[in-house]
């Protein structure tokens, strides 16, 4: 019988069961999947503690990975055996050996990429497709900031920021993620362990600010980020690393110039088939031809789910994380 993590009840990394269980056979439009690898996010982590609601308990975790078709269901054509795959959406229960899921959520993954990228990528790159190339166009010469810039994403950003002009301006926690950041492609480092962010960026703009600020850290990077923008600029939350932004009089947004203000999800932009696989299309892309490099920086056994989410919420990893099956 195959194994999985689960949780009953929401909590700490000790919540995490490495348990038995029976896979769903694959319905109309579905497909199985035998995991090569999966990707850890910290919307895993958001799940496991009960920031965002898990359908029912015990629940699978997981949203992310990369492996083989191991049956389809009926009406299935776009998809057969044996055919490499990877996904980023869908039901929870990535964290698994099999994987029943619907076969708009899963795309197929070129021979160039191997299983640990796909998994180390899906999620966090075609984030970083509809971040730059979505949300906020940017456009060669824009400089722009982003937060954890050493992070899964923000290790991506970099090198697609570079690969097209864009001067990235990446915060970070220390000289390492500094280095890290300034490898991946980052035109400005900022240790806001170091320095002060919002001073700093007046310097490196010349006092013009940024049009745009990407922020997954949350709570801690609020006020900062906003301090950031330029008047009419666009400040992209997309993440809680630090915990949720609550309590916030919209008319901060007006005193502080006239902001704009998105709280995107991959969801949202990925919301057909036909998107995502544009999305997809774009990321492998960028991959072959090596504007992009994945760096898998960490790799766990699927059992040791809870150490690997306890060093992504710690901060003590860089670039990405994959567990494997």
């Amino acid at each position: 019988m195959p194994k999985r993590i689960q949780f009953s009840q929401t909590g700490g990394p000790d919540v995490l069961e490495y348990a038995d269980f029976e896979p769903e056979a694959p319905k109309e439009g579905e497909v199985r999947i035998k995991n090569h690898a999966v990707g850890l996010n910290f919307i895993d982590i958001y799940f496991r503690t009960g920031l965002y609601p898990a359908p029912s308990m015990p629940s699978g975790l997981g949203t992310e990975g990369a492996g083989v078709v191991e049956t389809v269901g009926e009406g299935v054509t776009e998809f057969k055996e044996g055919d490499r795959v990877a996904y980023a959406l869908g039901p929870l229960g990535a964290y698994s050996e099999v994987h029943t899921l619907p076969v708009d959520k899963v795309v197929k993954l070129p021979e160039a990429v191997a299983f640990e990228t796909a998994a180390g990528c899906m999620l966090k790159g075609l984030t970083v497709q509809y971040l730059l190339r979505q949300t906020y166009r940017v456009q060669k010469g824009d400089t722009i900031l982003f937060h954890a810039a050493a992070g899964g994403v923000g290790s991506i950003a970099c090198q697609w920021a570079k690969s097209i002009g864009v001067k990235l301006i990446g915060t970070v926690s220390s000289k390492e993620k500094a280095d890290l950041a300034k490898k991946n492609g980052a035109w400005a480092v900022i240790d806001y362990t170091q320095e002060n962010v919002v001073e700093r960026v007046r310097e490196l703009t010349k006092g013009d600010m940024v049009p745009v600020v990407y922020d997954s850290v949350g709570k801690d990077t609020w006020e900062t980020s906003l301090d950031c923008l330029q008047k009419r600029g666009l400040m992209v939350s997309f993440g809680n690393a630090s915990g949720s932004v609550e309590g916030v009089d919209v008319s901060i947004l007006n005193q502080k110039g006239s902001l704009y203000l998105t709280r995107p999800s991959l969801a949202g932009y990925a919301d057909t088939h036909k998107r995502l696989k544009q999305m997809a299309g774009e990321l492998f892309e960028m991959i072959e031809s090596g504007k992009i490099k994945i760096d898998v920086a960490q790799s766990y056994p699927l059992d040791k789910a809870g150490e690997a989410q306890a060093a992504l919420a710690d901060r003590k990893t860089t670039g990405s994380t994959v567990l494997l099956p």
